[in-house]
């Protein structure tokens, strides 16, 4: 069957399009990314009713709208493809310069070359909840800063003491707004009969209180049902990456970080926590010192496992059973 391919690459102004229509030739051009602008993309590409396929980066708020307006709509399938996938794939492509045009052209042919995986938009209740814990993040971050500036002002007597206080000031601003968001997300949760389930089994973990729980929860709420346990670490970028070649080389596996690096970091303190507080999980962990783990690769390996207990929870709709995660031999 004939289909339309066409790859945009988005900008906060701008989209860049390479359409390709069977039997015409192959055209680039640009639109605005405004409503109206992407009104008149799907005129351009529905004119011939036949199917079409739609390749765009995962670009966060910039391109959501298109996205959510492109699967609405009949006769078009829309692949939100992970950045780094599309990058390696320029790379592998021997494309070396780099410009809107030649980025689109470059998403077309990821889409014609590569399995293509329809995007599922979660539900805007999710992605509120998710917004929320990713501005905590990021004040969670800027509280850090300030605190590490507050430490070297303290120990630095030629500052003013008027800067030490607005530090503090600012310090006790971020936390009065991180705990407005902390119970916003706890309430848009309990709101969600599912969510709040989930919320509840995340808690029963050793290590994972209500902060993690909601940033772990927020980022797993947006994936698909149907996902396994593995495309979940791969998802999380934990999957191990091997490196050899020929006879002479072969570097330690790593994790491959091509994935979501909000999950990761939701998951690396819990882990450790876990670790030390839950026998179960401590056990496995020191299974893994033992064999040479170095303690961050233990943790790692830690957070990958937690992912699937985290995944036989959801789906047992049940809390957390340590001998379940590791058995304890006698």
């Amino acid at each position: 069957m004939k289909t339309i391919l066409v790859g945009i690459d988005v900008a906060s102004k701008t989209l860049a399009i390479a359409l390709e229509d069977p039997g015409r030739s192959s055209k680039g051009f640009e639109l605005p990314n405004t409503p109206g602008g992407h009104r008149r993309l799907i005129r351009r590409i529905t004119a011939r009713k036949i199917p079409a396929r739609v390749c765009m980066e995962a670009t966060g708020v910039y391109g959501f709208e298109l996205a959510w307006t492109l699967h609405r709509t009949l006769g078009i399938e829309v692949q939100v493809a992970n950045p780094r996938a599309v990058r390696d794939f320029a790379r592998a492509w021997l494309q070396r310069s780099k410009t809107d045009a030649i980025d689109a052209q470059v998403l077309l042919e990821f889409s014609r070359r590569m399995p293509f995986a329809p995007w599922c938009p979660p539900s805007l209740h999710i992605l509120e909840i998710r917004a929320i814990t990713r501005r905590i993040e990021v004040l969670t971050r800027a509280r850090t800063r300030e605190k590490n500036r507050l430490h070297m002002v303290d120990r630095c007597r030629e500052i003013s003491a008027v800067v030490r206080q607005d530090i503090l000031q600012h310090i006790e601003q971020l936390n009065r707004s991180l705990r407005h968001l902390q119970q916003v997300a706890s309430s848009l949760v309990r709101k969600d009969p599912v969510l709040a389930r989930r919320f509840e089994f995340l808690q029963s973990v050793r290590g994972i209180a209500e902060t993690s729980a909601l940033h772990i929860l927020a980022e797993l709420a947006t994936l698909p049902e149907d996902m396994s346990p593995r495309q979940w670490v791969a998802h999380a970028g934990l999957d191990p990456r091997q490196y050899e070649s020929g006879s002479s080389v072969s570097k330690p596996a790593r994790i491959s970080r091509v994935g979501n690096s909000h999950l990761r970091r939701a998951l690396f303190f819990p882990a450790m926590v876990s670790a030390r507080t839950e026998p179960h999980v401590r056990a496995y962990y020191e299974h893994l010192l033992a064999r040479g783990k170095k303690p961050l690769q233990a943790n790692v390996a830690v957070m990958r496992k937690l992912l699937h207990a985290i995944h036989g929870m959801f789906s047992s709709q049940s809390t957390f059973r340590g001998e379940k995660f590791y058995a304890i031999s006698a």
